[in-house]
């Protein structure tokens, strides 16, 4: 059985796409270099037929119409992509997902912690990442490096991420806001939001005091 290979009539022998490596490696969010003036000019984009760079919004239209194509956004500093994306091409069996804006998503790479301390039920198995549900990996990164050390799962398209996502739809409400804060977006995610200005405890000026009408 082959790891890396073509997705076509040898999909049930492929466990990872061609593709998948170099996305997991590609940076994104950064401007084009040719739509830079414009207003969707983020860097967001890849095309899993072409496994070339990140690309725009513009570019996508003119040089990728044809293509699969799917956008990357960021949570918290990390790539994220959408289930319902990700789904289509490939096994996300095993790979924590979250719930950010009410869109389904999960993290292409891993993401740096401390230790999980005791009394963590479910962690991660390549990187030891605490895990708000029983999965086996928190990321796409991580789902890689355990099947070229196991051998033991796939990317491959086999009907089980249909049952994954039902089984994610039952996870809890409390137990992901206690996940730290997670936002879906694009570069904006990167800076903090402006914070309110701060109430003033000067008093309010009363309005103008009107004189009663003369008694007739």
């Amino acid at each position: 059985m082959s790891i890396f290979g073509t997705m076509g009539f040898e999909q049930d022998t492929v466990l990872v796409p061609p593709w998948l490596e170099q996305l997991l490696h590609t940076p994104f969010f950064s401007v084009c270099r040719i739509h830079a003036d414009a207003a969707r000019s983020e860097c967001n984009m890849y095309c899993l037929d072409c496994h070339g760079d990140a690309f725009c919004f513009y570019c996508r239209s003119s040089r990728h119409k044809d293509h699969q194509v799917i956008q990357i956004r960021r949570s918290s500093y990390h790539d994220v992509v959408r289930v319902a994306e990700i789904q289509k091409v490939l096994n996300i069996s095993g790979v924590q997902t979250y719930v950010i804006n009410s869109a389904r998503v999960l993290f292409l790479n891993v993401r740096p912690q401390p230790k999980s301390g005791k009394g963590v039920a479910h962690i991660c198995e390549i990187c030891g990442r605490s895990l708000l549900d029983p999965f086996r990996f928190c990321s796409l990164g991580c789902k890689l490096e355990g099947i070229k050390k196991n051998g033991d799962a796939s990317f491959a398209l086999d009907g089980r991420n249909e049952e994954l996502t039902m089984d994610n739809s039952r996870g809890s409400v409390s137990s992901r806001q206690q996940e730290e804060g997670l936002r879906e977006g694009s570069t904006q995610d990167m800076y903090p939001a402006t914070p309110p200005p701060p109430a003033s405890n000067a008093r309010r000026r009363k309005g103008i005091p009107h004189r009663a009408p003369f008694a007739s």
